[in-house]
């Protein structure tokens, strides 16, 4: 990963924040790469609306229960990040010839 932890500021929530959203199909880029972020994550992430600033995430997906369960206690002793969890669910229904919902 290029960015260091030190060249990033943590975007924190003033609040709890649940929210169910869709991870869409992109025909035109022939990938799971959409995930829109719902006005109301962007209510509680305010930051997330300056056009000029540049953004980035990170994703951490851990291949056993404990080994999730060590690295959200790595994290949570680090007081200037919160981690969001985000659940992956397939779902049952029609197909969209645009974009497939999982």
């Amino acid at each position: 990963m290029a960015n260091t932890l030190q060249e990033k500021e943590a975007i924190l929530p003033r609040r709890l924040v649940k929210i169910n959203g869709k991870v869409r199909y992109s025909e035109g880029n022939q990938a799971w790469n959409l995930i829109k972020l719902k006005t109301e994550f962007l209510n509680e992430f305010k930051q997330l609306k300056e056009k000029r600033s540049n953004f980035s995430y990170e994703m951490v997906f851990g291949r056993s229960k404990a080994e999730m369960i060590e690295t959200l206690k790595r994290t949570l002793e680090d007081e200037s990040l919160m981690p969001v969890l985000m659940f992956l669910y397939k779902e049952k229904g029609e197909y969209n010839s645009h974009t497939k919902t999982i």
